[in-house]
């Protein structure tokens, strides 16, 4: 885990993409079905930032994009797709075609991703687990097994994640970069925890937080930046404060099949 920061900015998200996101950085962008930080998404393919290793524990839509803009170098995932339609076809297109640039792959599963998440903010080097035994994975990705020292079992052990950047969204701020998310829980703290660097983009800032029954806090010594951008998760939506629009999801599909079609969408909607 990185040393704590000085204080936080809270700051415009074009200035905090600016000051964070370098070419060439491990970029992680978390959230789960809910609070996926879109909006920070676009902004680093607004300013063009180039060679970009992807993480993401279920990249979606916003990665699709991403590597379809010619941002990405590598791609470090567990489960691609569009929820609910099936395939990525940017994603589909780079594996199969190299377009619009080459991008590595490198996938594992849900369990590794998250345990991988939660070695690095623990500042441990490795993560033990059971799990990928069986599976096409072994062999193919950065997995190697143990023997623990007590049961003489062998398990699973995949390396830390401790990206350059993270990138989260949550609903709330305060005044001082404390950060404040609810709904269902993804890796987004731990993300942030085994990060380099952070940023947090949230639906608002306030005086206070409010204790919130499951709610997660982040504190301010570990995030770099906060930006106010409400509906920043839209497409995607922040429990509580906005809906998921399904019916883009649906789009996205036809739009993504075609090359002219989503640079056209990109042009218009995201450039």
């Amino acid at each position: 885990m990185p040393a704590a920061r000085s204080r936080t900015q809270i700051v415009s998200l074009s200035e905090a993409i600016a000051e964070l996101v370098h070419n060439g950085d491990a970029v992680a962008l978390e959230g789960f079905t809910h609070l996926i930080p879109f909006a920070a998404g676009h902004e680093v393919i607004r300013q063009g930032r180039r060679d970009l290793e992807l993480i993401r524990m279920t990249p979606d839509v916003l990665y699709d994009q991403m590597v379809g803009m010619g941002c990405a170098r590598k791609l470090v995932f567990s489960y691609a797709g569009n929820p609910g339609v099936g395939s990525l076809h940017r994603i589909r297109d780079v594996v199969e075609h190299g377009w619009p640039t080459p991008v590595e792959i490198e996938e594992h599963s849900h369990a590794g991703m998250a345990n991988r998440y939660a070695a690095g903010a623990a500042a441990l080097p490795f993560a033990v687990l059971r799990g990928y035994s069986g599976t096409d994975l072994v062999g193919r990705t950065n997995v190697t097994s143990v023997i623990c020292p007590f049961t003489g079992e062998e398990l699973a052990a995949v390396p830390a994640l401790n990206p350059d950047v993270a990138i989260v969204h949550a609903q709330e701020a305060d005044r001082r970069g404390n950060v404040q998310l609810w709904g269902i829980p993804g890796v987004q703290k731990e993300a942030v925890l085994a990060a380099r660097r952070s940023l947090v983009t949230v639906e608002r800032i306030v005086d206070e937080l409010e204790p919130r029954p499951g709610g997660v806090v982040i504190p301010a010594w570990v995030v770099d930046a906060v930006s106010e951008v409400p509906g920043g998760a839209y497409p995607s939506y922040a429990h509580g404060i906005g809906e998921r629009d399904n019916d883009f999801y649906k789009r996205w599909d036809e739009v993504s099949r075609d090359r002219d079609a989503f640079r056209a969408y990109m042009e218009e909607d995201v450039l």
